[in-house]
């Protein structure tokens, strides 16, 4: 693997730090390369591949709205065993404490990005010598993304959707229900979201939802902090609901109320926030239910109840 990371990276150097990290789904080690130091992700998985391009993708797209940090993406690299290697900046981090704050401030202007993106097209629009289609500025109109992009190893469903009431319910509720149905045919669960569908365009209610950028797996293990500011990593992005980003973050802890206000002055709660913010944690425990198995069962039931009543 080693040689095969000096060719592709062009360098002589390779020489692993002894910094290593890594989660449930992937290894990681960090190397001295004549260009700096950098960090590889390595999974034998066969769709390894499919995982990081996304994760690559991702990170492109929230690095370029210069808003939250993220370690810059610079190589997917396929080994010639099984399996990828995926290629990024090497950052020193630390365990989120001082930078609270500033990550619910970051993270906010990166929700924000896009709608300020669409605020500046129509005002150069509106200003003369400035035609349709010779703007530098590009905006996301629909509800998805440009590539399959994984939330743990398994695959979201990104088609571009105009409608996010339609995307959510179809392309990431019933995609996940439909895994639990074929590995579990839970008829329990096949009944409440029988009901639960009917009833997800009602929490829309009087909210409107602009496509923000998310980082999509925001828990607390994917948060951290270096010396100059808060650093996002590991993103499973789309385009949706800004607030879907704070479902998983509520699940797991790791974020204190200073995050929370700073986010929320920019980004204020809309009415129904709680039982929205409910359906979207749902997502996320169905998803741990498809990847961890049956213990994630009674979260992913009790929520369909509670947003039953």
């Amino acid at each position: 693997m080693e040689a095969k990371l000096k060719r592709e990276l062009g360098t002589s150097t390779l020489k692993p730090t002894g910094h290593s990290g890594g989660g449930c789904i992937s290894e990681g080690q960090s190397y001295d390369t004549d260009n700096g130091r950098v960090f590889v992700k390595i999974n034998h998985k066969s769709e390894a591949k499919l995982m990081f391009d996304g994760e690559m993708a991702s990170l492109e797209a929230i690095f370029k709205t210069e808003t939250v940090r993220v370690p810059k993406p610079i190589k997917v690299i396929e080994l010639d065993t099984r399996g990828c290697v995926f290629v990024m900046e090497h950052l020193d981090m630390k365990g989120l404490s001082k930078c609270s704050k500033q990550l619910g401030e970051r993270l906010a202007d990166m929700h924000l990005y896009n709608k300020k993106q669409m605020e500046k097209l129509n005002k150069e629009q509106q200003t003369v010598g400035k035609g349709v289609g010779q703007s530098e500025v590009t905006v996301v109109e629909k509800f998805g993304f440009g590539v399959t992009t994984c939330c743990g190893y398994l695959p979201q469903v990104n088609e571009w959707q105009s409608d996010w009431v339609v995307f959510y319910s179809q392309q990431r509720l019933q995609h996940q229900l439909n895994m639990v149905e074929k590995s579990y045919g839970d008829r329990e669960a096949r009944e409440l979201w029988a009901s639960l569908q009917l009833k997800i365009p009602q929490f829309f209610t009087d909210v409107e939802v602009f496509p923000a950028l998310v980082h999509g797996d925001l828990w607390g293990g994917n948060v951290a902090e270096c010396s100059d500011g808060p650093v996002i990593f590991d993103p499973a992005a789309f385009y949706g609901h800004s607030e879907f980003e704070l479902g998983i973050a509520g699940m797991f802890g790791g974020f204190n109320s200073s995050f929370y206000s700073a986010y929320h002055e920019k980004i204020p709660q809309a009415p129904g926030f709680e039982k929205r913010n409910q359906l979207y944690q749902l997502y996320h425990y169905l998803n741990h239910w498809n990847h961890f198995g049956g213990g994630y069962r009674g979260s992913s039931v009790r929520i369909m109840k509670n947003l039953l009543k």
